[in-house]
């Protein structure tokens, strides 16, 4: 990728070669789908998508291309993601293998289950 810091996701995708730009414009589409109202920011140099809160991050590295839905996401998928790897609070998806939607889907909808959940309790305290 070229040097300097992207100031917008367009800007960022322009920059990252193929096969990784096709892999994160499918990631991008999938969310868009999912999450229409949400914005999309660039937040530690990495494309984002923001509803409210952040939402997920995605990225193009050399051989492989990474969604960031949080640790908590990781866990309650961990059956689904065996055939990734995955660390604390990242799931990479190799170049050479098509883009799993279905599963992109299901974990956007945790994450989003995630922060209603984590909003639910923040009301609830504020009584």
């Amino acid at each position: 990728m070229k040097r300097g810091k992207p100031v917008t996701v367009g800007e960022y995708l322009a920059r990252v070669p193929e096969p990784a730009r096709a892999t994160l414009k499918t990631l991008r589409a999938e969310i868009k789908k999912l999450v229409p109202e949400a914005s999309e920011v660039i937040s530690y140099q990495m494309p984002a998508f923001r509803l409210e809160r952040w939402l997920v991050c995605y990225a193009a590295f050399k051989d492989h291309c990474s969604i960031f839905p949080g640790a908590r996401v990781i866990v309650a998928l961990a059956d689904d993601l065996k055939d990734y790897k995955t660390s604390k609070g990242t799931i990479q998806f190799p170049l050479d293998r098509p883009l799993p939607a279905r599963l992109i889907r299901k974990l956007v909808k945790v994450r989003l289950a995630e922060i209603a959940q984590s909003d639910l309790k923040t009301k609830s305290r504020r009584r």
